[in-house]
């Protein structure tokens, strides 16, 4: 279990997770930002623990999902809206304060969109997790549960970050955006390959 080649393994996934759970943790900190400390906490929670049963979920189907031709264009388009969301509640005014009350259906909206961004942008993360663990399945399962962890940490500081610099939160949104056109070109590149 514990050889040479399962520890080079992990070492190469925990590498992976720790390049590319920043996306995700900037998602998660822009979606929870104006939630009062309570529902944040709960949209992070419930979010993450969403994003690991998606992630353990196509884990398991990690090699199929490689023959699927225009899985990527679609996750790039899904988390164009997500941008497109987000960006059309940066425009708004920022009144969220501690003793305010939250927008109706504010926490179920970010755990949507959560939930909705981690799907679409979790395939490049899962098939380079589950092509750096190879045959060692618990190196894949620790991997995800590690990406997830980091993913929530960072998206608590993150979120902590945007409450007080509202510019940050501009800057996270271009770098989700940079990530939806990736995916969109590298997706449309895929569907152009097989029609050509």
């Amino acid at each position: 279990m514990f050889s040479l080649a399962a520890i080079t393994a992990l070492a190469q996934v925990v590498l992976i997770d720790v390049t590319l759970a920043g996306d995700n943790a900037i998602v998660v900190g822009l979606a929870v930002r104006r939630l009062a400390a309570e529902q944040r906490r709960i949209a992070v929670i419930v979010g993450v623990a969403a994003a690991a049963i998606i992630r353990l979920g196509l884990a398991l189907i990690a090699t199929q999902m490689l023959a699927v031709i225009g899985l990527r264009l679609a996750g790039g388009l899904l988390l164009l809206w997500v941008c497109w969301r987000m960006y059309r509640e940066l425009r708004g005014p920022d009144h969220h304060t501690d003793d305010a009350a939250p927008a109706p259906g504010a926490l179920r909206a970010a755990i949507f969109r959560i939930i909705v961004a981690d799907l679409s942008m979790s395939l490049d993360n899962v098939l380079a997790v589950a092509g750096a663990a190879a045959e060692h399945t618990w190196v894949l399962v620790t991997g995800l549960a590690f990406s997830v962890l980091l993913m929530a940490v960072a998206a608590s500081l993150i979120a902590r970050l945007l409450e007080r610099f509202r510019w940050i939160a501009w800057l996270g949104l271009l770098v989700v955006l940079g990530v939806a056109i990736e995916l969109i070109i590298r997706g449309g590149n895929d569907v152009w390959g097989v029609m050509h």
